[in-house]
């Protein structure tokens, strides 16, 4: 498991998925905002690949995120688009609701930079966000990421278009304890 200062990144675990279908995907207005497709109902005991992971898959690392004390799932974490040749990434993740507000997200942050830069070695890892999203913008920025330009209208979310916010880190400006 990846430690941060409050939440572990782990395997993804059968009974971890039963949860987050129930509480991240069957929300049609969290599912709709979070991925870059339209909102569809998933059935129980699915193998999406939101969900089930396949060990197999090149380019994508999904963990399930535990809090430190007492191992609760509070959501996902994930690094996509995963391209050695460049050696860049995307970082995505999502929280259980009950579990927003708590500065799991700043750490997750931080937990997905140490393995994209360190575990991985990677150059520069990337989020792509709504521009509304000011959680996942105050979180990548206080790990350092820098706000590199915004893709207009590029989102197509419950009837209107939404502008996105792209943010890079490269290796050598990320700063391990800058979480602030």
């Amino acid at each position: 498991m990846l430690k941060g200062d409050k939440v572990g990144l782990r395997a993804r675990h059968d009974d971890d998925i039963p949860v987050l279908l129930a509480e991240l995907y069957d929300d049609v207005v969290n599912g709709s905002r979070a991925e870059g497709g339209p909102w569809r109902p998933l059935t129980p005991g699915t193998k999406d690949p939101r969900l089930v992971v396949d060990e197999q898959a090149q380019g994508l690392v999904q963990f399930s995120v535990v809090e430190l004390d007492g191992g609760t799932l509070v959501g996902t974490a994930t690094l996509w688009g995963i391209d050695n040749h460049n050696r860049s990434a995307h970082i995505g993740l999502g929280l259980l609701p009950s579990s927003r507000g708590k500065g799991y997200g700043t750490d997750v942050v931080a937990t997905l930079c140490h393995y994209g830069f360190i575990v991985r070695g990677l150059k520069r890892l990337q989020i792509e966000t709504l521009a509304d999203n000011t959680a996942m913008l105050r979180s990548a920025e206080r790990n350092g990421f820098v706000r590199e330009g915004v893709l207009r209208s590029s989102a197509w979310v419950l009837g209107e278009f939404l502008d996105e916010v792209l943010l890079g880190l490269l290796a050598e400006e990320w700063k391990p304890d800058a979480k602030g």
